[in-house]
C-alpha cells in the first residue's frame, strides 16, 4: 500500500472518531512562524447571506468560519486521452461523460481558490492562474474584491502544489507579490520542487519567468513538513502523494465541523470520481496518484466528509455519495 493511501486512511479515521487535531505536529518555518499561535475564534457562528453579491463568489460556513469560493476562471481540455483516460479510448471517456449528461468532446474544469476569514486572519487556499492562462483565468483579484477583501488584507496563503493554475496569481505582471502582507505556506518538498525547476519543467507547468517568480516569493515562503498542523485547531496539511513531490490537501476545522480542501487529488468531478484509477496526464507519478485518488474517493464517500474541489464546477463545494453502484460528486 503506498504511503499516501495509508496517510489518507489515517486522516479519515480521525474524521470518524471526531477528535480534535493534535497539537504536536511540526511547526512551519519561515516568516510566518510569528503567526502560529491560536487563531482567534469568531464571536458567533457565521451565517451566509442568502444571495451572493456576485456570481463569481459563493459564501458558506465552516462552523464559525466564513468561507467564500472565489471564481478565478475555467479550463477546458479535449477528450483525446492526453490528460484524462490515458491508456483508454476517447469513447470510453465519452461513455462516462454521456452517463452524466455532459458533453463528450470536451472536459470542463472549474478554477476557484478558497477564502476563509477567521478573526484577524484572512486565509487563501491557492491563488489561481494569474495572467499565465489568458482569458481562462486571472479573475481572483476581482472575486476577492467582490467578497469585500483587498489583496493586502490576506494574511496567509496555503499552496496545494506548484502548478501554474494554483500559484500563478501569487506574482503580478510587474514581478511583485500580489499579496504583500501574506505568508505563503507550502510543504518543504513542494517548495524544493518549485524553486529547483528547470526552465523546461517551469514551461510545462505554466510558470513563465520562473527565476524572477521564485525570487519574488522566496522571502515570503514558510515551509512545513508534510502532514503538519499549520494553524493550531484550524488548518492541518494532508499529504496526498503522486501529483507533485509535495502536494498537500488541507483540513480546515472549526469546532465539530470541517472541510477538506483536496487540491489536485481530483480534477474532473465525474471522471476523477467514477474512474479514480485511470491515469491522469497532470500527475507526476500516475500510479501513485491513482492509488491516492482511489483511496481518497472511497474514504470521502464512506465518511460523508464535506470537501472543496478547486476544479469541480463552481463553487467546488460538495460531497461524494454512493448512488447505486456508482460514486458521484454532489455539489452544494
Amino acid at each position: 500500500m503506498p504511503r499516501t493511501t495509508a496517510g489518507v486512511s489515517m486522516l479519515f479515521a480521525t474524521f470518524a472518531a471526531s477528535v480534535a487535531l493534535t497539537a504536536c505536529s511540526p511547526e512551519a518555518s519561515g516568516p510566518s512562524a510569528r503567526a502560529q499561535g491560536d487563531a482567534p475564534a469568531a464571536s458567533s457562528p457565521f451565517q451566509p447571506a442568502p444571495t451572493p453579491a456576485s456570481d463569481d463568489i459563493r459564501t458558506f460556513a465552516i462552523g464559525e468560519l466564513k468561507a467564500t469560493a472565489l471564481r478565478d476562471g475555467a479550463l477546458a481540455f479535449p477528450n483525446d486521452n492526453q490528460v484524462f483516460g490515458i491508456g483508454h479510448t476517447p469513447e470510453e471517456v465519452a461513455g462516462v461523460l454521456r452517463d452524466a449528461q455532459l458533453p463528450t468532446d470536451t472536459l470542463q474544469l472549474g478554477l476557484q481558490p478558497l477564502l476563509v476569514e477567521a478573526g484577524e486572519r484572512v486565509l487563501l487556499f491557492d491563488s489561481g492562474g494569474g495572467a499565465s492562462f489568458g482569458d481562462d483565468a486571472g479573475q481572483l483579484s476581482a472575486s476577492l474584491r467582490a467578497a469585500g477583501i483587498e489583496p493586502g488584507e490576506v494574511t496567509d496563503i496555503f499552496i496545494s502544489h506548484a502548478h501554474g493554475d494554483h500559484v500563478g496569481g501569487l506574482v503580478g505582471a510587474d514581478g511583485v507579490p500580489v499579496f504583500a502582507n501574506a505568508s505563503i505556506h507550502m510543504s518543504a518538498p513542494e517548495w524544493a520542487f518549485l524553486s529547483g525547476m528547470s526552465a523546461e519543467t517551469a514551461k510545462n507547468v505554466v510558470i513563465p519567468e520562473h527565476a524572477a517568480f521564485v525570487a519574488a516569493l522566496t522571502p515570503k515562503v514558510a515551509t512545513f513538513e508534510p502532514g503538519a498542523e499549520i494553524v493550531p485547531g484550524m488548518v492541518e496539511a494532508v499529504a496526498i502523494e503522486g501529483h507533485t513531490p509535495g502536494h498537500s490537501g488541507y483540513l480546515i476545522s472549526s469546532g465539530a465541523e470541517s472541510l477538506l480542501y483536496v487540491g489536485d487529488a481530483m480534477h474532473h468531478s465525474v471522471v476523477s470520481v467514477q474512474k479514480p484509477g485511470w491515469p491522469n496526464g497532470f500527475d507526476g507519478e500516475p500510479g501513485t496518484a491513482a492509488d491516492s485518488r482511489s483511496a481518497l474517493v472511497e474514504q470521502l464517500a464512506a465518511s460523508g466528509q464535506r470537501a472543496y474541489n478547486v476544479h469541480a464546477p463552481f463553487p467546488g463545494l460538495g460531497r461524494i455519495e454512493k448512488q447505486g453502484d456508482t460514486l458521484v460528486w454532489v455539489g452544494e
